[in-house]
């Protein structure tokens, strides 16, 4: 008998999977603050690659190349912890930037591979206002000087491509955060 309710849970938590909420917009476009305002208003986990990144690798990255190489190296992790979040029915929102059709494959496979659903939150704002939230940050997070610069924006922008409906995207655009 109890096993059999134990059965009936699990079937249960294994159909309704949680949400992956995702994020995309330019260095400075708000990604951070929208993401964190979204899962306190939604009661979802909030996962944050910067977090992740500073927990696993404090004070390693130093430049672009650095990130890249250490976000690539958080990656399988994240994956499986997002995953089992998801099955447990959870939504989560990634504050994990979505930026490249390559990054949005890797974060779509998360809710994909195991039949969650997603949405895409795609912050469609200026340049100028970017660097205008980046100058802010470097004031209000000094630690972040060295990354948060015009510099690295315009470095960092090269790489940017708006998501599409193609992409198999749940999008929904927004111009302010």
């Amino acid at each position: 008998m109890w096993l059999d309710r134990l059965i009936a849970k699990d079937v249960i938590s294994m159909e309704s999977k949680g949400r992956l909420i995702l994020f995309c917009g330019k260095m400075g476009a708000g990604k951070t603050t929208l993401s964190t305002s979204v899962a306190a208003d939604s009661n979802a986990v909030l996962v944050s690659e910067d977090e992740w990144l500073s927990a696993h690798y404090p004070g390693k990255i130093h430049s672009f190349e650095d990130y890249l190489i250490f976000s690539k190296q958080i990656k399988p992790f994240v994956k499986k912890h997002i995953q089992r979040i998801l099955a447990a029915g959870t939504t989560i929102v990634m504050d994990f930037p979505a930026n490249t059709i390559k990054q949005r494959q890797w974060l779509l496979s998360l809710c994909n591979e195991i039949g969650a659903d997603h949405q895409l939150i795609y912050i469609n704002v200026s340049d100028d206002l970017c660097l205008s939230h980046i100058s802010k940050r470097r004031e209000q997070q000094p630690e972040r000087a060295q990354f948060d610069r015009p510099e690295v924006f315009y470095e960092v922008t090269k790489y940017f491509e708006a998501p599409s409906e193609n992409e198999g995207l749940n999008i929904v655009e927004r111009t302010s955060i």
